[in-house]
């Protein structure tokens, strides 16, 4: 037992209900404060701040001060990882609503994981970036040809500077909707970033992401990537 890291350590963690329905709140990156999370787990304050004491103990969540108020955030992007790992392997939740019914397929579509674009257009984006030959695939890792050496500067991302951060560089992170892979690391980062900065999609409220007009123009031209997403 002593040989390996005690997964059950975390694994409670995450077990209890409340706690982990902050810690998917936070999935967005945005820091949200303590009431915030607690409404969004349906519990009181009090109660919410014992949770988020636990969580940021066991380093799956950080704190940040501004000012008088603080913010939680997860702590890191393996954290984040590791939720949507268990997602792939959690049961659908029950859809009661036309608007649980709307908000599930917006998120399937396109979202955020964490700090990087998930859902089809996600999985679709990376997948593409393999057929053109700008990545390929070597055990957890995609990584990048000449070719995609080229297209990310073109697309004005700094490969150099990304490779520096330290994080994964270009990570292969399983999507629990689709059950295929997108891109996750600091590249995944700058290429949801650099789709923001170009208006090609936008946020929606919770994680949901939507392709603009703008949007299906340029990833048609630049990638041959075609989608009725758009506002």
């Amino acid at each position: 037992m002593g040989s390996r890291p005690d997964f059950s350590f975390v694994a409670k963690l995450m077990a209890d209900s409340s706690r982990a329905a902050m810690l998917e709140a936070l999935l967005d990156l945005d820091g949200l404060p303590a009431s915030e999370l607690a409404k969004r787990a349906n519990i009181s304050l009090q109660t919410a701040s014992g949770h988020l004491t636990k969580l940021v103990e066991g380093n799956l969540l950080r704190v940040e001060k501004h000012g008088r108020h603080r913010y939680f955030r997860i702590a890191h992007a393996d954290v984040a990882q590791a939720i949507e790992m268990l997602t792939v392997i959690a049961p659908s939740p029950k859809v009661n609503s036309l608007k649980d019914f709307s908000r599930a397929e917006k998120i399937q579509v396109a979202r955020t994981c964490y700090d990087h674009l998930a859902g089809k257009l996600g999985v679709l984006l990376t997948e593409t970036f393999i057929e053109k030959g700008y990545l390929y695939e070597e055990e957890n890792n995609f990584l990048v040809t000449k070719d995609g050496e080229q297209f990310f500067h073109d697309f004005n991302i700094d490969l150099d500077a990304l490779r520096k951060k330290r994080r994964h560089f270009a990570r292969k992170c399983l999507d629990w909707s689709e059950r295929r892979y997108h891109l996750a690391g600091s590249l995944g980062n700058a290429v949801l970033l650099q789709l923001l900065d170009l208006g090609w999609v936008e946020r929606l409220p919770g994680r949901a992401v939507s392709v603009t007009e703008v949007g299906s123009e340029g990833l048609y031209e630049t990638l041959g990537i075609t989608t009725t997403e758009s506002k």
